[in-house]
């Protein structure tokens, strides 16, 4: 467990694991959302390609995503372990309900200095909203790759519950 995708769906914990994780395998941690939006108004980062492939590059590391679609088949290729939180909606949102009301009132700058607003909850966009459309379009495409003879030699380790996510880590 060198280089280490945590995918699932946006609030199942994806970022906390891999966090945890850094720090217990001496991992370097990247957020792909922090590399992907990098200034105000969710600009977004026109040289990720080149970011992810040189951070990937490296012989250690962990990224918090299944990847923005133009970076998605890098991530697979280079990584050892994918650790796969296939939470239901019924922890996700939630989780992820909890989150964005806590950014927005507490006006927290997320990546590139951006701030969830309450005008931002009417938008697809919005991780509530995004969490509860995409749940099962994510989840097969994760299914997929598991599964693609490309990336069946990854390690992957398939997690239904926080409980069983959290044995697992009580176990490293």
């Amino acid at each position: 467990m060198e280089r280490v995708l945590v995918v699932g769906m946006t609030g199942a914990g994806k970022t906390t694991l891999a966090r945890t994780l850094s720090g217990r395998l001496g991992l370097r941690h990247h957020e792909m959302d922090a590399l992907y939006f990098t200034g105000p108004n969710w600009a977004v980062n026109d040289k990720l390609t080149e970011d992810v492939s040189r951070l990937t590059a490296e012989p250690r590391w962990i990224i918090d995503s299944l990847g923005y679609p133009e970076v998605r088949d890098l991530l697979w290729d280079r990584a050892d372990t994918v650790i796969w939180l296939d939470y239901s909606k019924r922890v996700i949102m939630p989780r992820v309900l909890r989150r964005s009301v806590r950014r927005t009132v507490t006006r927290e700058a997320v990546f590139g200095g951006n701030r969830e607003t309450w005008t931002g909850w009417l938008s697809r966009e919005h991780p509530a909203w995004w969490a509860w459309s995409q749940h099962g379009a994510r989840r097969r495409e994760i299914e997929r790759r598991a599964h693609d003879p490309r990336f069946v030699p990854l390690d992957t380790l398939r997690f239904s519950h926080p409980d069983d996510t959290t044995a697992w880590l009580s176990s490293l």
